[in-house]
């Protein structure tokens, strides 16, 4: 008897126009640099859509199930046509970062499996401040950091410059630009003040790690494998934007730092460093309470200290990007490992 196919319903929470969409008419000949990369990216409906097409790849059906900012869908598609897992691809809830935890948990609440992290992971880990007090009570290296309610703060904070400041609870680099690393008081409290502008308290300063800047994926739970280390190449970025995965370096193909960055992976780091870099990042997996995949994001010093700046649960599964390039030198196919994501999920079913 032919095995039944398993319903995987990929979840996913998109309103309003997507700029991706936008960006497709862009002419790169108007832009006043030559790009090294597509400007016409996928969009996030169309990145859903290949996720769907390489899982019917590896023999599941599958639904694709847009949220759209409402619970009532939600319940109601979970309910009458109960997938056997869901693919959680929510990043958010009405505009609110902060509520991607709360989607979870209605999985949770109504018995359905589902990939990736459980609220504790996906609320704490959006807690940068919070997060870096977990890391440290447990022994893993973290920049020293202040955490501002509002934006006066001493002239002796404590810190060294250089320093970075960024909102502490936003996610996928939002807020981080060219501007944010300063080197002097008079353009800490200028960026401080732009950012309590612009952002809900708390705002994080820390101390800038002028290092090499590392990914580790992981992958799985008992045990999770650490996925080869992918490095961020920032040799060609333009003189006045300093060496950080800023939103546009991530995100904008329209800004020139986008098309300057290249990835390395395998990192080249020799065997202590790649050691000590694999274990604290595992250590940062395990202690923040992840599930089936995460990256954590790593500064690496001259002097080859490790120093965890942030644990992403659920990161971005987008073929190319750096998890999926990670898994794909551990020998994994774009299908195979989102089947092995899926197949996590099964087994909190059985």
């Amino acid at each position: 008897m032919a095995r039944k196919k398993l319903t995987v319903a990929i979840v996913y929470n998109q309103t309003g126009k997507d700029i991706y969409e936008v960006m497709k008419n862009v002419d790169p000949a108007t832009l006043p640099f030559t790009p090294e990369y597509r400007i016409d990216v996928a969009t996030e409906v169309e990145e859903y859509q290949a996720i769907a097409k390489a899982l019917e790849g590896r023999g599941y059906r599958v639904r694709l199930v847009n949220i759209r900012d409402k619970v009532t869908p939600l319940l109601s598609t979970l309910k009458k046509g109960k997938p056997d897992v869901v693919f959680n691809l929510v990043e958010g809830f009405q505009d609110t970062v902060g509520l991607e935890n709360s989607v979870a948990a209605v999985f949770d609440l109504l018995g359905i499996p589902y990939t990736g992290s459980q609220p504790f992971a996906l609320s704490l880990c959006l807690r940068k401040g919070l997060t870096k007090q977990v890391l440290l009570a447990s022994g893993i290296p973290t920049p020293r950091f202040r955490q501002l309610t509002q934006s006066k703060f001493p002239r002796r904070h404590g810190l060294h410059y250089p320093l970075i400041v960024k909102p502490a609870k936003e996610d996928a680099s939002v807020g981080v630009d060219a501007g944010s690393v300063v080197n002097d008081l008079d353009a800490l409290t200028q960026r401080v003040n732009d950012a309590f502008q612009r952002f809900s308290p708390p705002i994080l300063i820390e101390e800038f790690i002028d290092g090499r800047e590392l990914h580790v994926a992981i992958l799985g739970n008992t045990p999770p494998q650490v996925l080869p280390i992918l490095e961020y190449d920032f040799s060609e970025l333009p003189g006045e934007h300093p060496p950080i995965l800023s939103y546009d370096v991530k995100w904008d193909p329209l800004k020139e730092a986008y098309h300057r960055i290249h990835t390395i992976c395998p990192a080249k780091l020799s065997k202590e460093a790649e050691r000590r870099v694999r274990q604290r990042a595992l250590d940062a997996y395990l202690i923040t309470g992840c599930r089936d995949y995460a990256r954590v994001d790593i500064r690496l010093s001259p002097s080859n200290k490790v120093y965890v700046l942030e644990v992403n649960p659920n990161p971005d599964l987008t073929e190319g990007v750096s998890f999926m390039e990670s898994a794909e030198n551990a020998g994994y196919g774009f299908g195979e490992a989102l089947q092995k994501i899926v197949d996590f999920a099964v087994k909190r079913k059985t």
